[in-house]
């Protein structure tokens, strides 16, 4: 037995000496190609011009190209799906948005949160009702007696079904005891390019991503789902100085697919955090409207699991969810 013992534990030191090796060399290596974004919305919008310019800041950390690629389709859930997809090696990360909660309670895909690494929320911005310019409301008071005497008549653009987008008009016309028809549009971008055509007559996505048709003249914000009046629109009041209780917005974040290694992870989150510091991206956020609001992995993930509940729940209600 002696003589087995010896060669099976010098054998078995060997693999664990060699296990050391490979988790160095790993670690020490990574990356050594460029790295893939996914951005599960169209390009122009919040999600898609966050993860351009955190990818861009990140870069020099990460000592590689980030490359940003658009897979959008079915509120969210094409570009999520390619995300859970990818092959875990710490060459494609996701920018995870709310709809990673809402899009599972339809039935829409076989995966939840649950199924990505989750390395950093990013941000966090309030829903708005913004109309055209030329509307013929100019308060939200006004908007919703215009929705009460013209029941389904006002056509709410949002990022598809089930996107964070449809639940925040669905929520403010549940509170406001009002009918809206809702169009859905592959992300916020397009929905708000429809309004400023008048192709529609409202859209409920972020300020941010109708700021500069705003300030263009085009477009006019109602009111925002927050507690607190937004830095770069501070004229205009919140639901509830309205006397509308409602606050609701989106948040984004950064994972990968589940079992990607460890070392892959830690590099990763180092890079896009240091990103997140600069004073470029911190410029560019403050210019664009986006609300900041960094949480580490552990404490986003103990976030995301309350608020899957609670999004099921909603979505329950507002007979969204199967």
């Amino acid at each position: 037995m002696m003589s087995i013992r010896k060669p099976l534990m010098a054998i078995m030191a060997a693999c664990i000496a060699t296990a050391s090796m490979v988790s160095t060399v790993q670690s020490a290596t990574f990356p050594s190609k460029g790295v893939t974004a996914i951005c599960p919305w169209s390009a122009g919008g919040g999600t898609d011009t966050i993860l351009r310019a955190l990818a861009r800041n990140a870069e020099p950390f990460l000592g590689e190209n980030i490359t940003v690629i658009n897979k959008t389709g079915g509120g969210g859930a094409i570009g999520h799906t390619v995300g859970v997809n990818a092959r875990p090696d710490g060459y494609s990360v996701m920018m995870i948005t709310f709809e990673v909660l809402s899009v599972p309670p339809q039935g829409m895909v076989p995966w939840t949160y649950k199924d990505f690494d989750l390395l950093m929320r990013v941000n966090m911005d309030p829903a708005a009702i913004t109309v055209h310019a030329d509307a013929p409301y100019n308060t939200i008071e006004e908007f919703v007696a215009y929705a009460k005497a013209n029941p389904k008549k006002i056509k709410v653009g949002h990022a598809g079904p089930g996107s964070v987008w449809q639940l925040a008009g669905s929520i403010f016309a549940e509170n406001t005891d009002i009918e809206l028809a809702y169009v859905p549009f592959d992300g916020g971008a397009p929905a708000v390019t429809a309004l400023v055509g008048n192709h529609i007559d409202a859209v409920s996505v972020s300020a941010a991503e109708v700021q500069a048709q705003v300030k263009a003249g085009n477009l006019k914000i109602l009111g925002v789902m927050s507690d607190e009046r937004i830095g770069i629109f501070p004229g205009v009041p919140t639901m509830k100085e309205s006397g509308f209780d409602v606050s609701f917005g989106t948040w984004r974040g950064l994972g990968v697919p589940k079992n990607t290694p460890e070392e892959a992870k830690i590099v990763l989150r180092d890079a896009f955090k240091q990103g997140m510091e600069t004073a470029d991206f911190k410029k560019f956020a403050n210019n664009a409207g986006l609300g900041l609001a960094y949480l580490n992995a552990e404490d986003w993930a103990k976030l995301m699991a309350i608020d899957s509940k609670s999004v099921t729940k909603t979505m329950k209600l507002l007979g969204l969810a199967k």
